[in-house]
Order: C-alpha cells, then sequence, then structure tokens
C-alpha cells in the first residue's frame, strides 16, 4: 500500500522553546500568539522595560483590521526614525508597567496603565511626533465594506455610470437609488450618502459597494493617545501649529490687557496702553495750548492748520 506523504511539524519541547530567544536588540515580532515560553517572556519583560528607559515619547495605538503584512510595512517605514512598534497581551504589558513603577517610583509612565485596553500597542519614538504620526497615517489600506463592519466614515456613492445591466433596477431601487438606464447600463443620477460614520454595514450595503468595486474603508494604525514625557493628550493637540499658538496668545493677551484697563488695574499686558493713551492725551494738550508743547507733540502740532482753532472757535 503506498501511503500519503506526511509533512513533519517539530513538536514543542517542554524542556525549553522551540525557537531561540531573540537577540536582546531585535525587534519584536508583531504579534504574539497564546502560550509563550518562560524564555520569551522574560525576553519580552527586559524589552519592554529598555523601551520604556529609552524612549521619552510614544503614541498609544490601536490595530483593529490591520495585517502582518501590512505592520511589517509599517514597520520598515518608521525604522529610519528609529521608532519601534510593541505589540503584545494586555495583560503582560499592565504587569510591565506595574513592575516598572513598582521599581521606579513617582515614573509618569504608570499613567499609562488606564490606556492599556483593547486591541492597542505602543510605538515609541524620540523623533518629533507630528512627523512619525504622519507616517502611520500615510501607511493605510483601502478595505471593502465587510457585512456588520462598523463604518469609520461617511460613505457616499458618486452619480455616474456603472457596470450594471437594466436587470439590476430592482436592486438600486430598494436601497432607495434614483437611476436611469444608459447605453444599456444603469446610471446613478445623484450622489448617494449610503452609511454615516458609525454605521454598521448592512448586506445591501456591502452588496452595492462590491458590485460598483467601492472600498470605502481604509485600515492602518490608528493614534488613540499620546505621550510625552509624562504628559498625555489627544493626537489632535498635534495639528497645533506656533502660528496658531501665536494666534491664541495673542487673543488673550488681548483680553487680559482689556480687562485691566475697564478695571483701572495696572498690569503687564496693560502698561504699554496705558502709557500710550497718556501719550495721546498729553499731544491733545499741546495742540490744543498754543504756548506749550514738547519734542514728541511738536511733530503733530506741525500737521495741525493753524487756523483750525478759530475755525472751531466760530462754530
Amino acid at each position: 500500500h503506498h501511503q500519503r506523504p506526511v509533512k513533519f511539524v517539530p513538536a514543542k519541547s517542554s524542556s525549553g522553546p522551540p525557537f531561540s530567544p531573540l537577540p536582546f536588540s531585535s525587534t519584536p515580532p508583531p504579534f504574539f500568539i497564546m502560550g509563550m515560553s518562560k524564555d520569551r517572556k522574560a525576553w519580552y519583560f527586559e524589552r519592554m522595560e529598555e523601551l520604556i528607559t529609552t524612549y521619552a515619547k510614544l503614541f498609544v495605538v490601536s490595530v483593529d483590521n490591520v495585517g502582518s503584512n501590512q505592520m511589517q510595512q509599517i514597520r520598515l517605514a518608521l525604522r529610519p526614525m528609529d521608532t519601534v512598534i510593541l505589540m503584545g497581551k494586555n495583560t503582560m504589558m499592565r504587569k510591565i508597567v506595574k513592575n516598572f513603577a513598582e521599581k521606579n517610583p513617582g515614573h509618569p509612565f504608570e499613567t499609562l496603565m488606564p490606556l492599556i485596553k483593547g486591541n492597542i500597542g505602543f510605538v515609541f519614538t524620540n523623533a518629533d511626533l507630528a512627523d512619525v504620526r504622519d507616517i502611520l497615517e500615510a501607511n493605510r489600506v483601502p478595505a471593502p465594506a465587510r457585512v456588520g463592519a462598523v463604518a469609520p466614515v461617511d460613505v457616499v456613492v458618486p452619480a455616474g455610470p456603472t457596470d450594471s445591466g437594466p436587470e439590476k433596477t430592482a436592486f438600486f431601487q430598494t436601497l432607495q437609488i434614483a437611476t436611469k438606464i444608459v447605453k444599456g447600463r444603469i446610471e446613478i443620477t445623484s450622489p448617494v450618502e449610503l452609511l454615516f460614520k458609525g454605521d454598521k454595514v448592512g448586506a445591501s450595503e456591502a452588496q452595492l459597494l462590491a458590485m460598483l468595486d467601492i472600498r470605502p474603508f481604509t485600515y492602518g494604525l490608528i493614534v488613540e493617545m499620546v505621550y510625552d514625557n509624562g504628559s498625555i493628550y489627544s493626537p489632535e493637540v498635534l495639528d497645533i501649529t506656533d502660528d496658531v499658538l501665536e494666534a491664541r496668545f495673542g487673543l488673550a493677551l488681548s483680553n487680559v490687557a482689556a480687562l485691566s484697563l475697564g478695571a483701572n488695574y495696572p498690569t503687564v499686558a496693560s502698561v504699554p496702553h496705558s502709557v500710550c493713551n497718556a501719550f495721546k492725551t498729553l499731544v491733545s494738550i499741546a495742540v490744543e495750548c498754543d504756548s506749550y508743547s514738547f519734542e514728541k507733540a511738536d511733530a503733530y502740532k506741525a500737521l495741525v492748520p493753524k487756523d483750525a482753532p478759530a475755525a472751531a472757535a466760530e462754530e
């Protein structure tokens, strides 16, 4: 009798790991499997503590719908910036953070503990946060709308011709999409708001988007929060430029000056305005008095016609 060839799969040994631990400085793999060996766990604990002490900044990112190939491409894109992605089980990451906080009392990294939930990872870096964020956002891949998925963005079906024949007209009518037949093909007459952000994708919506070859969603690492030298804030803060800060500071300074002037309470913000107002008052007095003037007021007096006071008196 002929036997089928059997593919040999090496069995895991209880006395040691199925593979040699990676060097301490190596980048950890993107995902970790259940039942990690003791050596592998020890390496992971040391690796994460090394990253915590080496890098002062990180992104907390969600990794839903991100495949291993895409993760590898993101790692390669971040490598020139000396930026490291660390994934792992939440229970292990919490334990490492807890142990690190016990060995380093008062270290701000402990404040990240409440954020270690769901399908998240850490992106450690010492580079400019905005630059790293831009790379993360650039490495997104388009994906079809699957039934049951939650729409991360609004989905609008554009107007225009389709590849569907007249036999599909009833399907479009079921979705309340206005169409017409042009040259034997269905044409959508106006844009259709098919899904809104947060809606669940139904079977009809998924079928329509697949029929139109529309891949409306993109998936990648989504920045949830930013850790920067002990401070934790929303990623929207990275969009605040120096120009925005200067404009906001100038507006606040103007408000302080106005409040100080109104309350007749001198402050650093209001003193320049008070000096300017006092100078205007002195100039107006000098202009009205022929027998009195001062050097800074002479230029303004010269601009006033000499017959102006007489004309004003006659009026």
